[in-house]
């Protein structure tokens, strides 16, 4: 059961709610769970490009001629791709950081990795960098450290994604570090 807790979201209660419910099951679907966990660790790697998971060297987004390879958006997680990738307006290609700075987990540039996207915006042909990180401290953090990391590119166009009041939603509910992002981030119409 504890094992279970290890897992991000997953704390005591529904660790133990996983572990009867797989103890309820029969031996054929717990193992077929287990073979098919086994199965995706086995055969699933990071891009050797982008940091995105994949099944070969390469996914399925840079091996991709129909995509712009100029524009490249860096996110946090693999989980960040699926999100632009469902939204279909996104034509470039990613970089994957696999985490975001935080200093209190003990997370720095090395362990994001950051030598290769330096070493990958040093030998292609980018024009511009998107960068799309998460909008808390962490994802704050790791953008303004990647801004100061990539100025040494004159050549790049540093962009963020925009901030703001989602669609949907009713200003009396949005707090308030988000409405004056709104107001700030306002364009002309």
């Amino acid at each position: 059961m504890k094992c279970f807790t290890k897992l991000p979201g997953i704390g005591p209660k529904s660790a133990e709610r996983i572990t009867l419910h797989l103890l309820k099951q029969n031996s054929i679907e717990v193992e077929q769970l287990a073979r098919l966990i086994s199965d995706a660790k086995a055969n699933t790697f990071f891009c050797e490009s982008c940091n995105n998971l994949s099944e070969n060297k390469m996914c399925h987004i840079c091996s991709d001629p129909g995509r712009d390879p100029a524009t490249v958006c860096i996110v946090e997680e693999p989980k960040d791709v699926a999100s632009f990738e469902r939204t279909g307006s996104f034509n470039g290609v990613y970089h994957v950081l696999l985490g975001a700075l935080s200093p209190l987990e003990g997370i720095g540039p090395r362990e994001l990795r950051l030598d290769r996207l330096i070493k990958r915006l040093s030998s292609t042909r980018i024009k511009e960098v998107i960068l799309a990180t998460n909008p808390n401290a962490e994802g704050d953090a790791t953008a303004m450290f990647l801004i100061e990391s990539l100025r040494p590119f004159s050549h790049l166009r540093i962009t963020r994604i925009a901030r703001g009041v989602p669609v949907g939603s009713n200003i009396e509910y949005i707090d308030q570090t988000t409405l004056q992002r709104a107001l700030e981030g306002r364009t002309a119409v």
